[in-house]
């Protein structure tokens, strides 16, 4: 008799704990509390356009009107997006403005820079995506709301 093992059931093995491991951390807590708090009070928007801009492009993040994907249900990709979101409202929360502390000195230069939205956002965001022109009224909205300065335009001059 061979002690020889066959190629599928050598594969098989991992396999099969691999997704035994992929269900038992579905039922761990972590990344559970997906909720929006609700709004409270926003910012004194310069206009609808930068309020719709900020919502599309930072508000899942950004504001208590989070959307909530399929995706963002099961382990472990719960536990990054649930981060990333806890996150992103204790920096800046535009759904509780004046309430608490809110970072926004930044937000300007962030988004100028393209560090915001995240790189790894988009491609299953491609609204948060903004062209040059939506990208500069944006960054005129938000030097304007949250009363920044205008940076950003000097860069243009030179």
């Amino acid at each position: 008799m061979s002690n020889s093992h066959s190629p599928l059931a050598i594969f098989s093995i991992p396999v099969v704990f691999i997704l035994g491991v992929f269900a038992l951390i579905q039922f761990l807590p972590i990344g559970k509390d997906q909720t929006n708090p609700p709004v409270v009070a926003e910012p004194n928007w310069d206009n609808p356009q930068t309020r719709e801009t900020f919502l599309r492009a930072c508000g899942d993040c950004h504001s208590n009107q989070t959307v909530w994907p399929w995706y963002s249900k099961i382990a472990p990709v719960s536990w990054l997006i649930s981060r990333d979101v806890n996150e992103g409202r204790r920096k800046l929360n535009v759904s509780e403005w004046g309430i608490r502390k809110n970072d926004a000195d930044d937000v300007v230069e962030v988004v100028q820079n393209g560090e915001m939205p995240p790189w790894f956002y988009l491609p299953l965001h491609p609204e948060a995506r903004l062209n040059a022109d939506e990208k500069q009224a944006f960054l005129q909205g938000l030097t304007a709301t949250f009363g920044m300065d205008e940076s950003f335009e000097k860069e243009d001059d030179d």
